[in-house]
């Protein structure tokens, strides 16, 4: 069989079928969804955009998505593979990578990001220049992580008991 015919055909069935893509994706899912929801009882009406800005694409806040995913990537894989295989070793280190980057590197440089965009606007504002702000980028308080964390681990041992 070619690779295109197993892409289009029952290679990508089996894809979606696989308990290991199907926990991972979960996980994100049902973080986001929390994340969501969190966001609309913590602030003021928000339009229909901002809710699918939200649930899609924005970083940082309770539970972290990205450690629900990679925490249930291997948890899945442990299940799948054993802790032994070397599928586990490599998912291991990757969800590790992960969640320190998303607690370490990704919130200092948001919270520098802020700090400068603050420091911009009062610059520009005295001097009469325009400032262009910077992206801040949202990383994860250490609580966040572990919540996100223990989220995809419930959600692969469910799907591996399935």
């Amino acid at each position: 069989m070619s690779l295109a015919m197993s892409i289009r055909g029952v290679g990508l069935k089996n894809f979606f079928e696989n308990l290991i893509f199907l926990s991972s994706v979960s996980s994100w899912f049902f973080a986001q969804l929390i994340k969501m929801v969190i966001v609309l009882l913590n602030s003021r009406k928000k339009s229909t955009r901002e809710i699918l800005a939200i649930m899609v694409w924005r970083t940082g806040g309770m539970p972290s998505s990205h450690a629900a995913l990679v925490s249930s990537l291997t948890t899945s894989v442990a299940f799948k593979e054993g802790i032994g295989s070397n599928l586990f070793a490599v998912s291991f280190w990757f969800a590790l990578i992960v969640m320190r980057d998303a607690m370490g590197v990704r919130r200092s440089s948001g919270i520098q990001a802020r700090v400068l965009n603050f420091l911009g606007r009062n610059v520009a504002d005295r001097l009469d220049v325009e400032y262009h702000p910077v992206k801040e980028i949202h990383g994860h308080a250490p609580l966040e992580v572990v919540v996100g964390a223990f989220l995809g681990i419930f959600i692969a041992a469910a799907y591996a008991s399935l």
